[in-house]
C-alpha cells in the first residue's frame, strides 16, 4: 500500500466530480498534483499541493479552490482533520485505520513491500567501475563500485530489468605495459635478476603470480622469442589474471557485473562487414550526421592527440554538446571517442531503454558528449544518464590515513575492506550524495555508538529480530502466522502510529531515488527509521506499559511484535538494496 499514491487518487477524483474549468473550458491538468509527508509533522499526517498548482490556470485564488477541496475531504472517513495552511496548502490527519492497514501491507508483501513491477519492464543498462584491466582495484574505484550497484539494486527493486555491466579497457597502449610488465616478472620467476623496475611499467607484487604461472606453463620457451611473437601470448594471459583479480576484488566488496564487455570487441573484424566501430561510422554516414572538417583547439591546454587538419567529425553539437567530436584521426585511425559511441550504438542495438554510466568526477567533461551520442543514436528514444562520484579521503580518528602500498603505487580497495568490511565501506559510501566529496574515517565506521550510521542501522533490524527472540523464549508464538492474526487496531500510541508513518513513507522514497537515480535517498530514509525505532524502544525503556512485550497481555503483545516484525522488513529491504547485511543479531 503506498498511501501517498492512495490518497493523491482521491484527491485527483474528487477535483474530476468538482468539474472545473480553465479559460478555454478544458479540464485542468491533474499532473502536478501530490499528496505527500508535510515537512513539519506537527502541520498533520497529509499534505497536497492541489490548490496551489491549479488555482492560477482556473483563475481562482488558492485559498478559495482550497476550501472547496477541504468540503469535500472531509466526507472522507479516513480523513479526520483537514487544514488550510498559509496560500493554500491542505494538510490533512488521516484516522489511525490507515496506518494500521499500511501495517497489515508490510507483514503481507515483506520485504518486496515497496517494490513495483512494470510490464513491460523497461530495459536499464548500468555501466559502472570500468577500470583499466592492469591491476588490483584501488580506494578510487570503491564509491563508483558502490554507487553504481546500489543504483542497479535499486532500479531492479523498482521494478526495471536491469543489467549491471562492466566495461574492459583493454585496447589502449595500457596493455601492451601491463604485457611488458608481466614478462618482466616472467623473466624473475625463472631467476633473473631484473633490478628496478623501469619507469613506465608496473611496479606492483600483484604480477608475481602471472610471472609464476608463464614459467610454469612455457619454461624458457617466451624468453627464446621476440616481442612480436611473446607479446599476444602473455597480452592473454595477463588480461584474464588481471580480471580475475578484479572479480575478486569486487566480490569482496560484493559486486557482482553481469557483463564484461571487451572495448577490442569493437575494433575487431570478424566478418566483411568491418568492425562494430566500421558499422557505427556507416550509421552516422546514413543518417548525416558525420562530416570532414577540422576543430579548434579545446580552451585551455592543447590535448596530445589535437589535429588541425581534416578529420572525420560527428556532428555532436546539434545533439546539445559543447563541440562536434572527432570520429577518426587524419590518419585514419579511430579516436578513443568512437569506440565509446561504438559502444553506446551496441547498448541501443540490445535493446537498453535507460543507459546510465557511473563515473569518477575526472570524467566530468563526458555527460554532454555520451548524451549527444545517445540522442542522435536512438533518435531521442534511449535516455542516457550520467553519474559522478566524488573523490574519498581516507581518515582515521579525523587524520589522513596512511596504508601499507603492497600494490606497487596504491591504495587497494582490499585493503579498505579487508580492514574494516564490506558492509561499513558499502553504507558509508551511499550515506552522502554521490557526486558530494566524502571523508571515510576507519575508526568512526567501525564505533558500535548511535553516531556510527551503518552500525545504527544495522543495530535498529538487529534489535527487532532479539525482541521477537525474546517473544519466543518467553513463550509467545512470533512467527509469520501468529503475527498474521494481531488486532493491529490495538496499536493507538503516538509513538507507535508515528512509527507505522514512517514506514509508509518506504514506497514514495523508492520511487524518488529510483526516478532521481539517488540511492543515497534509502541510506537516508534508512537511518531515519531506525532512528524512530530506537527513539520508541527507549521510551519503552523508561515506561514499562510502552514495551513491546507486555506480559499478561498477549493480543497487545502480538499486535506489538507485528509492528516489529514490520520494521525488520523495511530495514531488511532497504539494506539489501545497499548490499549491506541485515544482522539477526550483534554483540
Amino acid at each position: 500500500m503506498n498511501i501517498f499514491a492512495d490518497f493523491t487518487k482521491r484527491v485527483k477524483k474528487i477535483l474530476q466530480d468538482l468539474d472545473l474549468k480553465d479559460a478555454n473550458g478544458s479540464a485542468p491538468d491533474l499532473s502536478r498534483v501530490v499528496v505527500e509527508a508535510p515537512r513539519d509533522p506537527a502541520h498533520g499526517d497529509l499534505a497536497t499541493n492541489a490548490a496551489m498548482v491549479l488555482a492560477k490556470p482556473l483563475g481562482l485564488k488558492p485559498r478559495d479552490l482550497a476550501e472547496r477541496l477541504v468540503s469535500e475531504l472531509n466526507a472522507d472517513p479516513d480523513i479526520t482533520e483537514t487544514s488550510i495552511a498559509g496560500p493554500g496548502f491542505i494538510n490533512l490527519r488521516v484516522a489511525p485505520a490507515v496506518w494500521h492497514r499500511v501495517l497489515a501491507s508490510v507483514l503481507d508483501l515483506g520485504v518486496d513491500f515497496g517494490a513495483q513491477t512494470k510490464s513491460p519492464a523497461p530495459k536499464v543498462n548500468v555501466e559502472y567501475v570500468s577500470a583499466n584491466p592492469t591491476g588490483p582495484m584501488h580506494v578510487g574505484h570503491i564509491r563508483g563500485a558502490v554507487v553504481g550497484d546500489a543504483l542497479a539494486n535499486l532500479l531492479e527493486f523498482a521494478g526495471d530489468e536491469v543489467v549491471k555491466e562492466y566495461y574492459i579497457n583493454d585496447a589502449g597502449s595500457q596493455i601492451d605495459t601491463l604485457a611488458r610488465s608481466a614478462y618482466l616478472r616472467y623473466r624473475e620467476a625463472l631467476g633473473e635478476d631484473i633490478g628496478d623496475i623501469p619507469a613506465g611499467l608496473y611496479p606492483g607484487d600483484y604480477l608475481k603470480p602471472v610471472g609464476d604461472r608463464l614459467k610454469t606453463e612455457f619454461g624458457e620457451k617466451l624468453k627464446a622469442m621476440d616481442e612480436a611473437a611473446w607479446m599476444p601470448v602473455v597480452k592473454e594471459r595477463a588480461m584474464a589474471a588481471m580480471l580475475d583479480l578484479i572479480r575478486e576484488d569486487l566480490a569482496a566488496l560484493g559486486v557482482e557485473h553481469e557483463v564484461f564487455y571487451s572495448e577490442k570487441s569493437l575494433h575487431e573484424r570478424t566478418d566483411k562487414n568491418g568492425s562494430k566501430i566500421d558499422h557505427m561510422l556507416d550509421t552516422l554516414r546514413d543518417m548525416g550526421l558525420v562530416y570532414q572538417g577540422t576543430l579548434p583547439p579545446p580552451k585551455g591546454q592543447t590535448p596530445e592527440d589535437w589535429e588541425d587538419r581534416e578529420q572525420t567529425l560527428f556532428r555532436a553539437s546539434d545533439f546539445g554538446d559543447d563541440t562536434d567530436r572527432a570520429l577518426k584521426k587524419s590518419d585514419g585511425s579511430y579516436t578513443y571517442f568512437a569506440a565509446d559511441v561504438a559502444y553506446f550504438q551496441d547498448k541501443f542495438e540490445r535493446g537498453f531503454q535507460e543507459t546510465i554510466y557511473v563515473l569518477g568526477a575526472d570524467h566530468g567533461g563526458y555527460a554532454k558528449r555520451l548524451q549527444a551520442v545517445g540522442k542522435a543514436i536512438s533518435g531521442g528514444s534511449t535516455e542516457v544518464i550520467v553519474r559522478f562520484c566524488q573523490l574519498v579521503k581516507l581518515m582515521r580518528d579525523g587524520e589522513p590515513v596512511k596504508m601499507s602500498k603492497r600494490s606497487g603505487d596504491f591504495i587497494t580497495l582490499r585493503d579498505v575492506v579487508d580492514e574494516v568490511g564490506s558492509d561499513p565501506v558499502r553504507f558509508m559510501m551511499l550515506f552522502r550524495k554521490n557526486d558530494a566529496p566524502l571523508d571515510f574515517d576507519f575508526k568512526k565506521v567501525t564505533e558500535q555508538s548511535k553516531d556510527n550510521p551503518v552500525f545504527y542501522v544495522q543495530y535498529g533490524h538487529a534489535r527487532c529480530r532479539s525482541v521477537l527472540r525474546q517473544a519466543v523464549e518467553a513463550g509467545t508464538a512470533a512467527d509469520s502466522k501468529a503475527l498474521a492474526t494481531a488486532d493491529l487496531a490495538l496499536l493507538e500510541d503516538s509513538g507507535e502510529l508515528e512509527l507505522i508513518a514512517k514506514m509508509a513513507e518506504w514506497p514514495k522514497v523508492v520511487d524518488a531515488a529510483a526516478e532521481t537515480h539517488e540511492p543515497h535517498r534509502i541510506a537516508f530514509y534508512l537511518h531515519e527509521l531506525a532512528g524512530s525505532l530506537h527513539g520508541h524502544w527507549n521510551k519503552g525503556y523508561e515506561l514499562p506499559h510502552l514495551r513491546f512485550i507486555q506480559a499478561g497481555n498477549l493480543k497487545l503483545t502480538l499486535a506489538r511484535l507485528a509492528l516489529v516484525q514490520a520494521v525488520s522488513l523495511v530495514l531488511a529491504s532497504g539494506l539489501s538494496i545497499l548490499g549491506v547485511n541485515a544482522p539477526e543479531e550483534m554483540r
